[in-house]
């Protein structure tokens, strides 16, 4: 049957699933748009419970030989698909800047780069695994990471191919089988990412993506018998959903959510470094769930600091994200456009200040001004609620004990930014702000080494390192009495 494609910025690209090493159709499709312009890229096949169950089906019966091949055998195949990656590296960034609105630069430099290395570097880790040992006074403890099954993996539009190759990596070194369900505002990239994979001679069944809406081919994907992870990144309020779909069928569940992250200046800051780096919080149009959205600077600063901070955001050009001189580029859909003015309006309308922004940018219909608030309540809307555009509050502290405090006052608990040439000031604060990761002096370095998840509101679990390995395999041990082997009965 043939493919249905089409041409993203000069790549093909195919709209159909991918399932068992083929494409597979849907007579159900979804319009896929750019942010950009508004331009239509694409008509996406749209799955529903028929697609998955072809999908999982073939995932299952793909999983024995794929876990028996080993970390070994599974890792020259793993990585020809980080340099199939690489090799692909200029029409993957072009493709996901067009379907999701994210810098061209960023995903050249940056988001590519380190798709691949999060294939390699699992695959690589996969192999130390193996053969731990643990002496206990009776018996002899050998700990082995046996292969799950079949994962589920549910990834965001923000990022989609950095954070679906963040699961994908460890799942497949682990020795499961996957089935993906790209995001639907931006499935484009992972289409591509199939295609590589495949090239790289992953078997059939082993890597599966079915598009389509959270409602119907998510909501199958976790109800499904026969999926024995499931790792979703993506909204609080959604994971509550497929947090009662894993219960009912106690499968394990991994989930990465959303967040109102503090940033933390103190007086002894590097306040040009601080500076510039509160400004990054534009990034990629604030649609960031690490931001750190909520500024908090010590008040004997405030003055000189928020001119440090006005002349770095004066440089975060409003833009067309394919132009290099762009740093904020727009909002994903006229949907989400709307969700973020809502947030400003309601701010305004309750006495926040706007010291530079609220405001659309004039640039198109879904960009919106880099913002920030001053003069909010604590307790209100701008302040509690995650917002997922380009839009930071800005309040004042005397100690360390308001700092902390107001750091840890909302139910989010995914990351913080913190600013201090004072390193034990600086461990005192950190060590009591609640968040999976905190950034002292920096921020958004992650090294896959490191656990990464979210507390309260923001997620379950933690990936990275050993912490992936946890999540995507079965831990047995095997328990054996010493001196027991090479003894006749009597």
């Amino acid at each position: 049957m043939a493919q249905n494609t089409a041409l993203i910025a000069g790549v093909e690209v195919s709209t159909d699933h991918w399932i068992d090493g083929r494409r597979v159709p849907s007579k159900e499709r979804f319009q896929d748009a750019s942010p950009i312009d508004g331009s239509h890229l694409a008509e996406i096949a749209s799955g529903g419970k028929a697609e998955v169950d072809e999908a999982v089906d073939a995932a299952r019966r793909a999983f024995p030989a794929w876990a028996a091949l080993g970390p070994e055998g599974r890792l020259p195949i793993l990585k020809a698909f980080a340099e199939g990656l690489r090799a692909r590296a200029k029409e993957l960034a072009a493709v996901e800047t067009m379907d999701n609105g994210s810098l061209l630069g960023g995903n050249l430099m940056r988001v590519v780069p380190r798709a691949a290395q999060n294939i390699e570097f699992f695959a690589d880790w996969a192999t130390t695994l193996q053969g731990h040992v643990i002496e206990g006074t009776e018996v002899t403890n050998h700990v082995r990471y046996d292969p799950a099954g079949v994962a589920a993996l549910i990834t965001p539009w923000n990022a989609p191919l950095m954070l679906t190759t963040w699961k994908v990596g460890p799942a497949l070194a682990a020795g499961d089988t996957v089935v993906v369900k790209p995001p639907e505002w931006a499935p484009l990239t992972c289409s591509l990412m199939a295609e590589v994979a495949h090239a790289a001679g992953l078997p059939p069944g082993v890597l599966n993506v079915v598009q389509g809406i959270g409602e119907l081919a998510g909501d199958a994907l976790v109800k499904h018998g026969e999926v024995d992870r499931i790792s979703f990144t993506g909204s609080t309020d959604t994971a509550k959903l497929i947090g009662e779909a894993a219960a009912r069928s106690i499968t394990p569940m991994s989930a990465e959510l959303g967040g109102k992250s503090p940033f933390i200046v103190c007086a002894d800051a590097d306040l040009d470094a601080a500076a510039q780096t509160v400004a990054a919080q534009y990034m990629n149009a604030g649609q960031v769930c690490l931001a750190g959205t909520r500024v908090f600077v010590e008040v004997s600063i405030e003055k000189t600091f928020l001119e440090k901070v006005r002349g770095a955001v004066a440089h975060m050009a409003v833009g067309d994200p394919r132009d290099p001189a762009t740093r904020v580029g727009p909002l994903i859909t006229r949907e989400h456009f709307d969700r973020v003015a809502g947030f400003v309006e309601r701010a305004k309308a309750a006495g926040a200040e706007a010291l530079w922004g609220g405001s659309p940018a004039n640039f198109g219909p879904l960009y919106f001004q880099p913002t920030l608030f001053a003069n909010v309540d604590p307790a209100s809307e701008i302040s509690q609620r995650e917002v997922f555009g380009p839009v930071l509050t800005w309040q004042t502290f005397e100690d360390e004990a308001a700092v902390i405090a107001a750091a840890n006052d909302t139910h989010y608990g995914l990351a913080g930014v913190l600013f201090s040439r004072d390193e034990a000031r600086a461990m005192r604060i950190a060590s009591q702000v609640v968040a999976g990761t905190l950034w002292v002096n920096c921020f958004f370095v992650r090294d896959l080494a490191a656990p990464f998840g979210g507390s309260r509101d923001s997620g379950i679990g933690r990936e990275g390192g050993s912490w992936s390995f946890d999540f995507y395999s079965d831990i047995k041990n095997i328990a054996v009495r010493k001196g027991s082997f090479g003894q006749q009965g009597g």
